[in-house]
């Protein structure tokens, strides 16, 4: 009678496998593995349809974190990379309150060139000091229009501080910034798309009907998020505030002695609050920004980002637990007999466990070793369009992730199984 019984039991499906002892006459976790291996290939279509909220869920988290971390190396490559012991005094801190921002433009004044000239007395701990003040501009040469050109008013200075390669030519001298000369340091894009193909040294453009001479082009920086950083015309601040006025806000870019970045933004503080008469519990009504604080807000911004894909994402794989612990219960009602026979030949009730968890979590790590190569897929093809950055460690949480879900989501019904009485089990046909 055991025989036919466990025959019987062999061809309930090709789940029912046999499993190989181990040293202490228990099945191995490989067999186990083997036997969900054997379902899955049986029932293709249930098998997929069962996996597919892991798989989306799965490939959704890992592409949401290809593409944070692709940004993340790009805004730190390309946005937040300020020269070494380097911090800019703004008129307005990076801030993210609606309310704290509209309280700023009310209470926050402007900040001028004298004020950079209070530091330089003060601050033993900064090692340069520049000036740069902007305006969007139209530039002209020959014909040629190029619109929304950032044009600054520098101290030479600024050049050392923020340092450009130079494509052709020099950066732009002291003596011209003291004698107000109408000169003009320029991004790689004037040259390229106003004059190609030409040598633009000494050549004159015209901005907003001034003509200033080229002395030097910087060499090619490419875009960020599509906007050129190429497009820009640097003239001495003193031409600028000859034409535009000395009373526009100024930004103060500042280099530390080598070790003293934090002793030089104590000192700036301390000149700034002393020069706009702040009590000690008055909060700065001015900005101090530096490569931490952009990178702050960064993190801070995809942080939010990533809370709300995973929130989305855990939706799919809660729904994909939920169905395949519905799948593991239809399995155990199907093998029932199967489960009534290995008991009865000597199984016990934690095999039956055993057997049934291992087949929940290889379930789940199938949905999530599909969802991988989907993810690993979609984020070459996002790295057309955006920075998109595959981290090694993705299959370990996939399968970390998919290991809790099975287990979770698998306990009912292997323990359900696990509790059959071998006598009623093998009673059903």
């Amino acid at each position: 009678m055991d025989t036919g019984l466990i025959q019987s039991a062999r061809k309930t499906g090709a789940d029912a496998a046999p499993l190989n002892k181990g040293a202490h006459g228990h099945a191995r976790f490989t067999d186990y593995a083997r036997v969900a291996l054997d379902s899955l290939r049986a029932n293709k279509l249930r098998s997929f349809l069962t996996l597919l909220g892991i798989i989306i869920g799965i490939t959704s988290i890992i592409a949401v974190i290809c593409v944070i971390q692709g940004l993340d190396h790009y805004w730190k490559e390309k946005v937040a990379n300020f020269a070494p012991n380097t911090f800019v005094v703004t008129q307005f801190p990076i801030e993210t309150n609606p309310d704290r921002f509209y309280a700023m433009l009310r209470r926050n004044t402007e900040i001028h060139a004298d004020d950079a000239d209070e530091i330089g007395r003060h601050c033993s701990a900064c090692e340069a000091i520049g000036v740069e003040c902007h305006k969007e501009v139209t530039v002209k040469y020959q014909g040629q229009t190029l619109e929304q050109v950032d044009l600054s008013g520098i101290t030479p200075n600024i050049l050392e501080i923020e340092p450009y390669d130079i494509e052709a030519g020099r950066v732009l001298m002291s003596w011209e910034n003291d004698h107000s000369q109408d000169v003009a340091f320029v991004g790689y894009g004037i040259l390229d798309k106003l004059m190609p193909g030409l040598d633009p040294i000494d050549k004159n453009i015209q901005v907003e009907g001034r003509w200033y001479r080229i002395v030097g082009v910087a060499a090619e920086r490419g875009s960020v998020f599509g906007m050129s950083r190429d497009n820009f015309v640097k003239i001495p601040l003193s031409s600028f505030q000859k034409t535009y006025g000395s009373r526009r806000t100024v930004n103060i870019s500042i280099k530390a002695a080598a070790g003293r970045l934090q002793d030089a933004e104590d000192q700036a503080r301390l000149v700034m609050r002393s020069r706009r008469h702040l009590n000690y519990h008055d909060d700065d009504n001015f900005g101090i920004i530096t490569a931490e604080g952009i990178n702050a807000l960064f993190d801070q911004l995809t942080r939010a980002i990533f809370s709300v894909a995973l929130f989305i994402v855990g939706i799919s794989l809660v729904v994909g637990g939920i169905v395949i612990m519905n799948i593991m219960l239809v399995s155990v009602v199907e093998r029932t007999r199967e489960i009534g026979v290995r008991k009865a030949v000597g199984a016990r009730q934690q095999d039956v466990v055993n057997q049934f968890m291992v087949e929940s979590v290889v379930l789940c790590c199938t949905g999530g070793a599909i969802g991988v190569v989907l993810a690993y897929g979609i984020s070459l093809l996002l790295a057309k369009f955006l920075p998109s950055s595959f981290p090694i460690w993705a299959p370990l949480l996939a399968f970390g992730l998919c290991s809790m879900i099975g287990v979770f989501f698998g306990i009912y019904p292997a323990r359900k199984a696990g509790l059959l009485d071998p006598i009623e089990a093998l009673r059903q046909e």
